[in-house]
């Protein structure tokens, strides 16, 4: 107000704030608003947890370092930090069974994901066998052909590091998995019914459906694989292993309040 003032004819503040409908105190105000404070010291703790692990979220980084959440959260959002996610549309969802279990070995889930190994091999197929309770990785196989016979060694590796063994299933388990040719194909349906396993099918086009092990292919690339550029089969099996490794034994999971899916296992089968 005081600017009009100035131009023109000559208007005083009381006059010019009159027509303007406000008060003088609101015209004489000036911002005081400081810039937010930054522990810096806990943003270089955080800074060195999210350069080794450029996935981890405001919870991970806090569960780590044993801060409260609020205050991670708050440091990313001031650095810039937060970790960018995909946006996604209003796409129209069919009414599908979810693939969460109640207890361990109640339900398993498979699926294949490609890998680039190098020029030799090019795209592999990684295929997975996860519990669908415990989260854990049960088993998996990275083959050139991803065929019937490579699901099949990564379900059997499931049944050893389950049951120390290989044999039927001592527990009543569903494996579900989508309609690909290797899951319906006679050769591994004829496998999974030796070993004492019910197949499950997806309907088409729903693999929300088979969502956990989805989600722990996502969470393969996105910590793992992308993070690397493998140049031979032999490498890419080494860098999945050791990542296979982390993930059940030491890498906290938020669905299980988190503690590891090894941990959890061990403390329901106690």
């Amino acid at each position: 107000m005081s600017e009009m003032a100035a131009v023109g004819d000559v208007v005083t503040v009381v006059q010019a704030c009159r027509w303007a409908g406000i008060s003088r105190r609101s015209d004489y105000y000036r911002s005081t608003k400081t810039k937010p404070s930054i522990n810096e010291h806990l943003a270089a703790r955080v800074k060195r947890i999210i350069t080794d692990l450029p996935y981890a979220g405001y919870r991970t980084v806090a569960w780590l370092l044993g801060e409260n959440k609020n205050t991670i959260q708050r440091l990313f959002l001031l650095k810039g930090w937060q970790v960018r996610k995909r946006r996604s549309g209003a796409r129209s969802r069919v009414q599908a069974l979810p693939s969460v279990a109640s207890r361990p070995n109640e339900r398993w889930a498979t699926d294949i994901a490609r890998v680039w190994c190098g020029p030799v091999h090019r795209w592999c197929a990684l295929t997975i066998v996860m519990d669908c309770h415990t989260r854990e990785a049960l088993g998996w196989r990275l083959s050139p052909s991803g065929n019937a016979k490579a699901a099949e060694a990564a379900l059997e590796e499931a049944l050893i590091s389950r049951y120390g063994t290989l044999g039927r299933a001592r527990d009543p388990i569903t494996l579900r998995s989508d309609n690909g040719l290797v899951f319906t194909s006679r050769h591994y349906t004829r496998t999974v019914h030796q070993y004492g396993l019910k197949q499950e099918f997806i309907r088409p086009h729903t693999p929300q459906q088979n969502g956990m092990v989805e989600r722990l292919i996502r969470t393969v690339k996105e910590q793992c694989i992308w993070l690397h550029h493998f140049q031979s089969l032999d490498e890419a099996r080494q860098t999945l292993r050791a990542w296979f490794n982390y993930y059940n034994e030491q890498r906290p999971h938020q669905a299980l309040e988190m503690k590891a899916p090894s941990t959890v296992y061990q403390q329901l089968a106690a």
